[in-house]
């Protein structure tokens, strides 16, 4: 174990691939405009789907609240796979074969339009093939991942059941994807978003949209007054900005999991790899200057709830530990991904009565594949009209057998939260350690405190922006979190993701509390 390894472990999370490439500065939009399509968001859906429209003459504008790249697809693990843990026999259960078979036409389609493109502009993005596992080390969930073999090679995959894997692991058995792939998920869309600026096409970024105000021509409205006026609207930013008549908060619940960098002295045997059971595990490598990282990921909960957050990379370090020799861990990270109740992302029309507003949302942690599918869908409906996998993604749709249960268990899930948070006691210690967050009451008022290094108190008032719901603190990112709908703040108040349009308000008693 190296000197750095727990000095390491202790630094502010930051993910290998925002640390690996710099910071793109694009300018922030300032005047009104007008273009063909306004695409929200720039991560993988929003670069893919305006360099594939730009690709047919169209003319795009981006606009992303921060920096492109720097949400959730420049926090995944990078998998390029149509392997979604045990997916494919529970589809054809609840949607049917032909639904089933959509969605593994779609993803196996997305990792070989990824391919293409690295190789048609000569990406340097490690891009390389692999085989994806689900393995298990319980008896129960063999007959599950037979079955799941079954199913994926009847709609095309290349499947197989295994006995054993690469990794020094027991197992009771593994189901095997092969031609499947993983790659450097910033170094490929930043070359990309390369050729979208230019003959009318353009990247905004720390440009906020609030607001979609439809018609024959949408105008969509930013935070700082000026509109974007577009045919057609693709809301590609994770969590709907807009959502008219959509309700997507009641229909889509957050999760958190998260990722350590972790170099060993063992070899990484090769693969992808996830387990069937709870607590999820994944592990892949990367290469890194010369050398490799391997990449551990899991300990998934609902944002705002659980334990301590700092735990989650202690047990996952645990894990490492387990099975290699460490060395060093350069570099933890976390991520939020949202899920549709039936675990089927939504790509399409945003509702059946906005034809030209389109979404993309709830990827269940599979955003390399979906968020390239969502790409392709949107480019064949606006060219063609129709798209050969849009049923099953339909945002509109509803299936009775999963649908129905998880809407009413996320939704009773949100109102104990909502409720819970206005009536549990807050503690009146107004004791902060620096580096640390806390509720407290000075005076019969619910705030948020945090008290940085150099020793200046920050402080906020807890009701979330979105529904009114109590903020809790997240002491591994120094965030605060919502437990019902998964809107996030730093320690200052300022948005980070989710629903919330507005940021915290401050409440100024810094002098009484440092007295």
């Amino acid at each position: 174990m190296s000197n750095n390894y727990q000095e390491n472990f202790t630094k502010v999370p930051q993910p290998y691939w925002l640390a690996s490439t710099p910071q793109t500065e694009y300018n922030s939009l300032n005047d009104d405009l007008e273009v063909d399509i306004a695409i929200v968001g720039g991560g993988i859906t929003g670069i893919t789907t305006a360099y594939l429209l730009k690709q047919e003459g169209y003319k795009i504008a981006i606009l992303e609240a921060d920096r492109i790249v720097q949400g959730t697809t420049g926090h995944t693990t990078a998998k390029i796979t149509s392997q979604h843990t045990l997916i494919y026999d529970r589809l054809k259960t609840q949607m049917g074969e032909e639904k089933a078979r959509q969605y593994a036409e779609a993803n196996e389609t997305a990792i070989k339009e990824i391919s293409r493109l690295i190789k048609e502009k000569n990406i340097d993005c490690d891009f390389s093939w692999q085989s994806a596992y689900v393995y298990t080390q319980q008896d129960e969930y063999v007959s599950q991942l037979m079955n799941e073999v079954n199913v994926a090679s009847s709609l095309g995959i290349e499947a197989s059941f295994l006995s054993e894997i690469p990794l020094p692991i027991a197992i009771k058995g593994a189901m095997r994807f092969d031609n499947q792939a993983q790659f450097h998920p910033r170094k490929y869309l930043l070359t990309l978003a390369q050729d979208i600026p230019g003959n009318g096409s353009y990247i905004f970024e720390e440009t906020k949209v609030i607001n979609v105000k439809e018609g024959n021509s949408c105008s969509v409205i930013t935070a700082n007054g000026n509109k974007v006026i577009a045919h057609r609207v693709i809301i590609a930013s994770h969590y709907p900005c807009y959502e008219a008549m959509g309700l997507y908060f009641t229909r889509i619940y957050p999760e958190r999991s998260y990722i350590l960098g972790v170099k060993a002295k063992e070899k990484f045997p090769g693969g992808m790899y996830i387990t069937a059971e709870q607590p999820k595990r994944s592990l892949r490598a990367q290469v890194h200057d010369n050398s490799e990282l391997i990449l551990i990921a899991g300990e998934h909960h609902k944002t705002g709830q659980g334990e301590d957050t700092s735990n989650h990379y202690k047990k996952l370090k645990d894990f490492a530990e387990e099975i290699f020799e460490i060395e060093d861990i350069p570099y933890r990270w976390s991520t939020q991904d949202y899920t549709a109740m039936d675990e089927v992302p939504y790509i399409g029309h945003l509702t059946s009565g906005t034809p030209n507003i389109y979404v993309a949302t709830g990827f269940h942690k599979w955003g390399m594949t979906n968020g390239t599918t969502a790409a392709l869908i949107f480019k064949d409906l606006i060219l063609n009209g129709s798209s050969p996998w849009e049923d099953v993604y339909n945002p509109s749709r509803f299936t009775p057998s999963a649908s129905a249960k998880n809407f009413v268990k996320e939704n009773l899930n949100v109102a104990k939260h909502l409720i819970s948070g206005k009536i549990l006691p807050v503690p009146s210690d107004m004791e902060i350690p620096q580096g640390e967050g806390k509720i407290i009451d000075p005076d019969g008022q619910r705030v948020g405190a945090y008290r940085d290094k150099k020793g200046i108190l920050h402080m906020v008032d807890t009701t979330c922006t979105h529904m009114g719901c109590e903020l809790q603190w997240n002491s591994a990112e120094k965030s605060w979190d919502c437990p019902c709908h998964g809107s996030r703040f730093t320690y200052e108040g300022e948005n980070i993701e989710g629903p919330a349009l507005h940021k915290l308000s401050h409440i100024n008693q810094e002098d009484q509390l440092n007295k």
